[in-house]
């Protein structure tokens, strides 16, 4: 792939954007140019109302070697990596911000940067060849940004484990250690993101924005605080149309007709 090859597509296609990286030569590492090219596309999505759901994809055996060494190397300057970190954090922080419900497709293996990437997902569907490791350790470097995900995921014993020794755990672990949702078989990947973007996509546009943006928020909160947030967004919740629209149908045992799609 020359340097003139963009590193991230986009493909929308009923209400679902997918976001592929496209670095497969390199594993899909997150170089500059694709950290900005992410940046760019989830601001555009964040004002996008025609869209339900995001997966964030890559092609490839990989989905993401975690940020490019080379590129790195080839800057030796703290400032230049101090920039670069806060970069990827630019990137991962929308995600979690943005209204709609974003999803990993994740092959082959995530790791480091591409691991966190993964974490900062609100779903994640990996194949059953897949893993994941958080292996910075391995080159003296402790994964300091990919820990902030990471830990967000999985219990601080887990989240320690991988990041001080550097190991990969497969699919199944990932799964049952709650860095992941669903496991599929490989040819069967993308049958079973559909499955989960189908499902969000049938639901109440106004409830899922809704949801996401409130669960988010209360996660930073005391109980306390949680529970009147919590309130005061659900009775908000109560007055849109598909509120009682669903409810309506609940009552009627008919299937509900969105107002808002």
């Amino acid at each position: 792939m020359s340097d003139s090859t963009p590193p991230l597509r986009r493909r929308d296609e009923g209400g679902v954007a997918t976001l592929t990286l496209s670095r497969p030569e390199s594993f899909n590492a997150l170089s500059e140019a694709m950290l900005v090219a992410l940046k760019e596309e989830l601001g555009r999505l964040a004002n996008d109302g025609s869209v339900r759901c995001v997966v964030i994809a890559a092609e490839g055996r990989a989905f993401c070697a975690g940020h490019d060494l080379k590129q790195m190397r080839a800057n030796p300057d703290k400032a230049y990596y101090q920039e670069l970190f806060a970069r990827c954090g630019r990137v991962m922080q929308p995600i979690v911000e943005l209204p709609i419900p974003v999803i990993a497709r994740v092959q082959g293996i995530a790791t480091a940067a591409g691991c966190q990437l993964v974490a900062s997902c609100d779903l994640a569907v990996a194949a059953r060849s897949a893993r994941f490791a958080v292996s910075g350790i391995n080159a003296g470097l402790f994964c300091s940004t990919p820990a902030v995900a990471l830990s967000r995921n999985v219990s601080r014993k887990r989240a320690m484990e991988l990041l001080l020794t550097g190991e990969f755990i497969d699919a199944e672990t990932a799964r049952d250690w709650g860095l992941i949702n669903r496991v599929a078989e490989d040819d069967a990947l993308d049958d079973a993101v559909a499955a989960l973007t189908d499902s969000i996509c049938a639901k109440s546009a106004v409830a899922v924005r809704t949801g996401k943006g409130m669960f988010q928020r209360q996660l930073q909160m005391p109980l306390d605080e949680a529970y009147a947030f919590a309130g005061e967004v659900m009775a908000c919740n109560m007055m849109a149309e598909d509120a009682g629209e669903g409810i309506d149908a609940f009552i009627e045992k008919r299937p509900p007709q969105w107002r808002h799609r």
